[in-house]
């Protein structure tokens, strides 16, 4: 239904590192890149991070958060260990989550701005 999620932070380049190392497990990098601009996703953009004068402030009870399909479990430890590495905020240790499946196997992460994002593999382990 969604063709692409824009999201708005104070600074580009350091959020470029924090989503480069986040998103690489997950098969994902950087397709896009002009000052103050990056694009994200697979073969196409599907994650616009710009800088904003006023970036949305993210509220954990706002309900508002990103996931992100990962292929494998591993991924999404993986995700979640450079997520960490790069100055995310642990919002949920890699593992499954019986409410949600069977299968639901994810990891929540609070990036350098703020944003609740999450990596979510739903296959058999």
């Amino acid at each position: 239904m969604l063709d692409h999620v824009s999201i708005g932070v104070r600074d580009a380049n350091a959020a470029k590192d924090f989503y480069d190392a986040a998103l690489k497990p997950l098969g994902y990098s950087c397709l896009s890149h002009s000052p103050g601009s990056l694009g994200y996703g697979g073969e196409t953009v599907a994650l616009w991070v710009n800088e904003a004068p006023r970036p949305v402030t993210a509220e954990a009870k706002s309900g508002l958060h990103f996931c992100f399909a990962a292929p494998t479990r591993a991924s999404v430890d993986a995700f979640h260990a450079a997520a960490l590495s790069e100055g995310g905020r642990d919002n949920g240790a890699p593992g499954l989550r019986s409410d949600y499946g069977e299968n639901y196997y994810a990891a929540f992460i609070i990036d350098p701005d703020g944003y609740r994002i999450e990596a979510y593999c739903g296959a058999p382990g």
